[in-house]
């Protein structure tokens, strides 16, 4: 069988904002007002797509170690912002310990994958390895928000437990760990269920891609398990990283909860 990619015209591109607009003028009948939202959204992601694909191609071609690290690291530092930006009530900076934990789950899974498993010519091949972590970034983060945001529900839920435990004698951890596997399991739900349903209900997004793009389907299998074997690793690592790190800053060296969060 003959597999080819298939190109996309500028007007067929243009086309596909047919879509945007039959589902604007059904928020606009309905009076929902997503038409704005959905529009500068529309617009934002229009150009940061284009602006995305002239700096990959500098990069592919530049393909330098000095180059991809830097840009990786920007990656990071966005996605460790976007994680907590929304997390209330926090008794530490936990932008800092989001960056801490999407760094090593990010770089311990991929360069693991990109080393051992793909294993490019060169090795750091900016193809690659940018890709690679950038869709390990995308899955953590979210991960690490929905964890974190979590754990804080919980412990904010339940003070007068946790207080009460401390009280009687019981560790940080033994008063408060049902709550730190509630988070991790808020985190990892997600990722768990996508395990599940994989090939039953969706044909995930790279899948797809890589499909459409001319790649023999049992090859483009191949990748999206190992995609998915790597964003699972890569989710429990980072959960567990930023759930260890917060974990230690919630108590006092006397082992009470600090002040925030003894607040609801």
């Amino acid at each position: 069988m003959n597999y080819s990619y298939i190109p996309i015209s500028n007007t067929q591109l243009a086309m596909s904002l047919a879509l945007v607009l039959i589902t604007g003028l059904i928020s606009t009948l309905m009076q929902l007002g997503l038409l704005k939202s959905l529009l500068w959204g529309t617009f934002r992601a229009f150009i940061q797509l284009t602006l995305i694909g002239y700096v990959l191609t500098y990069i592919f071609e530049t393909n330098r170690l000095y180059v991809i690290v830097p840009i990786i690291i920007l990656m990071t530092f966005v996605a460790s912002r976007e994680a907590t930006r929304r997390i209330k009530k926090s008794p530490h900076n936990t932008m800092l310990l989001s960056f801490l934990s999407l760094t090593a789950s990010t770089f311990i899974v991929g360069l693991i994958v990109v080393r051992l498993i793909i294993s490019p010519q060169p090795w750091y091949s900016a193809r690659v390895m940018i890709p690679i972590f950038g869709m390990i970034l995308g899955n953590s983060m979210n991960a690490i928000a929905l964890s974190l945001d979590r754990l804080y529900a919980e412990i904010h839920a339940h003070v007068n437990e946790v207080e009460q435990l401390l009280c009687l004698g019981a560790s940080p951890w033994e008063a408060s760990r049902e709550y730190v596997s509630r988070a991790l399991q808020a985190g990892m739900m997600p990722t768990i269920n996508s395990l599940m349903i994989v090939g039953l209900v969706s044909l995930p997004g790279m899948m797809t891609g890589q499909i459409l793009a001319g790649m023999n389907p049992q090859d483009a299998v191949r990748y999206q398990f190992v995609v998915l074997i790597m964003v699972a690793a890569a989710v429990a690592i980072g959960c567990l990283c930023m759930l260890g790190l917060s974990f230690r800053k919630m108590f006092t060296e006397d082992m009470a909860l600090v002040e925030p969060l003894r607040h609801n």
